[in-house]
């Protein structure tokens, strides 16, 4: 018997496979809105008269002691005014055409709310 001749090769190297490329996962859209201020609802449950309005002093954004701001006449007995943000709460009066006040201590309210009062004249 003779003895082979051929030589024994080592084996080549594996090569190494790429990683397959990884999908990035996939996320829903968000939709950006502008952040909703929080603003104070201030209502009247009071019929003030054909004719008549009420006004609302007092401190806070928008109010003053010395000038009424108009409510919105929403119902024959419910008036309506909305007011900005404020750091503090709300401190006022109503006033039958802006010159008759409420009797009783100032209303007081902190700001986001909505809220109902019934002041008696």
């Amino acid at each position: 018997m003779k003895k082979s001749s051929k030589t024994s090769k080592t084996p080549a190297p594996a090569k190494k496979a790429k990683p397959a490329a990884r999908k990035a996962p996939v996320v829903p859209a968000v939709k950006k809105t502008a952040p909703k201020s929080a603003v104070t609802t201030l209502s009247a449950h009071l019929d003030v008269g054909f004719g008549n309005t009420l006004h609302v002093r007092g401190e806070g954004p928008g109010l003053s002691w010395e000038k009424g701001l108009l409510m919105e006449c929403v119902a024959d007995d419910r008036w309506t005014l909305v007011l900005g943000e404020s750091a503090r709460p709300f401190v006022f009066k109503f006033l039958i055409n802006d010159e008759v006040w409420s009797t009783g201590e100032d209303y007081k309210t902190p700001s986001g709310t909505s809220v109902v009062f019934t002041p008696v004249f």
